[in-house]
């Protein structure tokens, strides 16, 4: 997540330089070919550029807005596991029994494993999610553009220590047995969801909290796997490609014909308007590609790159109330953002 203002000139440049650089060559050849070489004949009017661009800005404008949806229901996903996450330990932590022949130790020890276990699931949750699929930027499918994304990938992690030690984690608040299972299953929050309903149950049958307990404490964990089917959704369903990809092909018609059109038109002031044309051109086709970007990289939250929901942040918040709830006071540092961006 981009935490800064205002987007300043590196991040612009980082998410679309290069298309900044073969606009500006295309545009300038176009004014060559104009000047030096009298191409009259490959000029357009300017009315059918302007329908296309008109087009162009709407179709733009939908996939941003429905791009928006998909970014602002996975920060509300990760709303809702803070809440719940809260609740569900301050319940853990709450609930006592009466039951003599329960030990106080053996009562603590079960607690203190469940909220451990579900801090544990975070950070699994996190992992999983962050797994590239097919269609998303930092997928290795897309040749050079998910090269340039990959490498963005790699700077980001470079900046926050914690940001692909999720096996640590898991080592620290999973039991040995639990741990060794990691590979064993293809999801493996699931299951420890799984388990956390196991030990509630246990509970229940040994007295240690009452039907009652159990139903409230079974209840967030069905939010729990709520919010990971909700999550799976968007990580899983892409933004209709079918709209994804028009718009993109449109964008790249518009700025192709762009200087088709406004060279004509800027050459009516004379010759020093021709020249005038190539930022013009460069300054409107920039605009375009920054929208199309924009909504392509937002409809992705999950995809590891600076303009997702920040998960590593979440996370680490929640540990943090959690281990407090449980009186610990060797706690880890909260996640700060770094060079603008938070994760």
């Amino acid at each position: 997540m981009i935490t800064t203002k205002y987007v300043n000139y590196r991040q612009v440049l980082n998410l679309s330089g290069i298309h900044l650089i073969l606009i500006s060559i295309w545009c300038t050849l176009i004014a060559i070919l104009f000047y030096f070489f009298n191409w009259h004949w490959m000029t357009i009017p300017w009315v059918p550029v302007a329908l296309i661009g008109t087009a162009e800005a709407f179709l733009v404008g939908f996939k941003n807005n429905q791009a928006y949806d998909r970014l602002w229901e996975a920060r509300k996903i990760w709303g809702g596991i803070v809440n719940s996450s809260r609740s569900f330990a301050s319940m853990v932590y709450a609930f006592d029994t009466k039951n003599e022949k329960i030990g106080t130790f053996d009562l603590e020890d079960r607690k203190k494993r469940i909220v451990n276990r579900h801090i544990a699931w975070l950070y699994t949750f996190r992992e999983q999610l962050l797994i590239p699929t097919e269609w998303e930027h930092i997928s290795t499918e897309n040749n050079k553009f998910g090269n340039i994304d990959l490498r963005r990938n790699r700077l980001i992690k470079a900046g926050f220590p914690d940001y692909g030690r999720a096996p640590i984690f898991l080592h620290k608040y999973l039991s040995e047995e639990e741990y060794d299972l990691k590979d064993h299953y293809m999801n493996f929050a699931t299951y420890l969801i799984s388990q956390q309903a196991k030990d509630i149950n246990e509970l229940k049958n040994m007295d240690a909290i009452t039907d009652f307990n159990q139903t409230q404490l079974q209840n967030s964990l069905n939010d729990f796997y709520g919010f990971q089917g909700q999550a799976e959704r968007i990580k899983k369903f892409p933004s209709p490609r079918q709209f994804a990809s028009t718009a993109f092909v449109f964008n790249i018609l518009f700025i192709t014909l762009l200087p088709l059109g406004l060279v004509n038109e800027f050459a009516k002031l004379g010759d020093w308007g021709i020249w005038t044309s190539i930022p013009f051109c460069i300054i409107i086709g920039w605009i375009y590609i920054i929208m199309e970007l924009v909504g392509d990289y937002s409809e992705n939250p999950f995809a590891g790159l600076m303009f997702d929901v920040p998960m590593l942040s979440i996370c680490r918040s929640i540990e943090i109330d959690l281990l407090q709830m449980g009186g610990e006071t060797d706690l880890p540092d909260p996640i700060s953002s770094k060079n603008g961006v938070l994760v």
